[in-house]
């Protein structure tokens, strides 16, 4: 499995249009094949800094996901919306306890 994190920065007039994106393409992104979780978190000290945590089957899955036209039209209309350079990162669990 992989978990993919993206921590996005949204400027202030953006965050209601960045939530519709969300909204409107979150049951998408989760019925993704391969995508087995979907949620967005949104920072406890910056209402304007949202981070996405998916887990996929494998990468593959991933890739697929990211070269895929759901992606590139949610993708396309999330950046604009950026404060700063967003920053993702993919994690496999090593120890769980």
């Amino acid at each position: 499995m992989i978990i993919r994190i993206v921590r996005m920065h949204i400027t202030q007039a953006g965050v209601d249009e960045f939530l519709e994106i969300f909204e409107a393409n979150k049951q998408a992104i989760r019925n993704f094949a391969g995508c087995t979780h979907l949620e967005l978190l949104r920072d406890a000290d910056d209402q304007s800094t949202f981070t996405t945590l998916s887990h996929w089957k494998d990468e593959a899955s991933l890739e697929a996901y990211r070269k895929s036209e759901l992606f590139g039209s949610v993708w396309g209309r999330v950046k604009t919306l950026f404060s700063e350079r967003s920053q993702a990162f993919s994690l496999v669990k090593f120890i769980e306890v």
